[in-house]
């Protein structure tokens, strides 16, 4: 019987992206907008795709209606231009990531999905190439809502149109690598993992009391025994 939901973050948590993922932003926002802004050097972590697209023309000059009135553009240009471009050898999972899924995914009381600031089709794109993605079976994504804070609850729900589950509280879990993972947890009481492999230090996350506090993911059994068995005091 199913009894945890745990979300992973994909950025700086399952994995990282060299450069191409920028560059590909940059010229996918310069050909639809005539300029990317702020693309070049704007710090992404945790941040939803959607609200990016915003903080770096807004950055340039460019109105918010001139943003909206292009943007389904600009983000088909992306996710298409990210597609054609990145290769596997572009994609490094992070330590321990093929171990975790592989035992989580063997627990039958453990639901799988996605809570990302990623676009659903270049998000799964970039789970495709080190071949991850089968693991993920649902997510909330920067498509379903237009702040983080709101994707818990879409996951949720979305659980428990898969599954008939309704999951509650602690018994949420989800796994990322910012501030953003952690204040989103909040809002649905979840118990949130927060891990230092993306940009944020352990003593910069601890800073933002997570339940839990790992500096990587590669003790498989502590983690395991922390998703399956622990629950928040």
């Amino acid at each position: 019987m199913l009894k945890k939901l745990v979300l992973f973050d994909i950025d700086g948590t399952l994995l990282s992206v060299n450069k191409i993922n920028r560059s590909v932003l940059v010229d996918a926002l310069t050909e639809v907008y005539g300029t990317a802004g702020s693309a070049g050097t704007h710090n992404f972590c945790g941040k939803m795709d959607s609200v990016i697209f915003y903080e770096v023309l807004l950055s340039a000059g460019l109105g918010e209606g001139e943003i909206t009135e292009k943007f389904e553009r600009a983000k088909e240009c992306y996710i298409e231009r990210f597609r054609q471009s990145a290769r596997a050898s572009d994609v490094s999972l992070m330590l321990g990531i093929p171990e975790l899924l592989q035992e989580l995914s063997g627990c039958s009381e453990v639901m799988l999905a996605l809570l990302t600031g990623n676009f659903e089709e270049s998000g799964r794109h970039k789970l495709l190439l080190p071949e991850i993605n089968h693991y993920f079976p649902f997510g909330a994504f920067a498509d379903d809502a237009p702040s983080r804070n709101e994707l818990p609850a879409v996951a949720v729900a979305k659980a428990y149109q898969l599954t008939g589950v309704q999951f509650f509280n602690h018994d949420i879990i989800i796994i990322g690598d910012t501030e953003h993972d952690i204040a989103c947890a909040r809002v649905v009481n979840a118990k949130s993992i927060a891990v230092a492999t993306g940009n944020y230090s352990t003593e910069e996350l601890k800073k933002h009391h997570p339940h839990v506090l790992y500096e990587n993911l590669g003790r498989t059994d502590v983690v395991l025994g922390e998703i399956l068995h622990s629950s928040i005091n």
